[in-house]
């Protein structure tokens, strides 16, 4: 069966060369860094009826449980990935505007 990479895994492949073996010792570090991270703590939060039943209704169309998707949320906002949709398209406008 062939299997189809993406952009990212092709890169990968092309550059296999460049890539060297770490230490026994770095993966081990890494490894424990990955570990830390991916440790949860169980939270209680109060939250309205309403805001937790669209939260439902929106984790359902994603098809994920509701748990995961706040989890999900919450992961964004402190990483700085969450983005307000009103600063996506004054970042569009302003791009259009450059370009003219």
């Amino acid at each position: 069966m062939k299997v189809k990479l993406d952009k990212y895994e092709k890169e990968i492949e092309e550059n296999a060369e460049n890539y060297r073996s770490i230490s026994l010792d770095k993966k081990n570090r890494i490894n424990s860094m990955i570990d830390e991270a991916r440790k949860t703590k169980n939270i209680n939060i109060r939250i309205s009826e309403y805001d937790l039943e669209k939260l439902r209704e929106k984790s359902a169309k994603e098809g994920l449980p509701y748990q995961t998707l706040i989890s999900s949320v919450i992961h964004k906002y402190v990483s700085d990935q969450l983005v307000d949709e009103k600063d996506i398209i004054k970042s569009v406008r302003l791009l259009r505007f450059d370009n003219s």
